[in-house]
């Protein structure tokens, strides 16, 4: 799990966009611009808490219908997991290797749990590769 090791403990805060706090979509840009070199937008102005479900999976929806992100069914390291929380599509995590993502636990920190099995399972919704992982060659 080397990469995603650097990542895990990261304290929760609602709407953080850095290491010293961040919410599920927070710790995606944060891998994602360290890792890979990959600006993904901030949405801060798109919601005011994270307890705002329908305007969260309104803004991962549409940014998973854009052609930045593909579909995917077999997921590969740093792949976006996206998960129904209750009736929305609004959490995100990131695919480490078979069955464990990287995602961020809410009033909690970062942490690796497994999404193969448990409450994740019934919630997943997707795997989604960004199109400038794969011209990266990062997979």
């Amino acid at each position: 799990m080397s990469w995603s090791n650097a990542y895990v403990g990261i304290p929760y805060a609602n709407m953080g966009r850095s290491a010293l706090g961040c919410d599920c979509w927070g710790l995606a840009r944060l891998v994602y611009d360290a890792e890979l070199n990959i600006t993904l937008p901030a949405y801060t102005e798109g919601y005011a808490s994270s307890e705002e479900q329908a305007e969260i999976a309104s803004l991962i929806g549409q940014e998973t219908s854009t052609s930045v992100w593909d579909r995917v069914e077999d997921p590969a390291a740093f792949d976006v997991l996206l998960f129904r929380h209750g009736r929305f599509e609004s959490h995100v995590g990131i695919y480490v290797h078979q069955g464990v993502m990287l995602h961020m636990a809410t009033d909690d920190q970062s942490k690796h749990e497994r999404f193969d099995q448990g409450r994740w399972k019934a919630r997943l919704a997707g795997y989604f590769r960004h199109s400038n992982v794969r011209l990266k060659g990062a997979l």
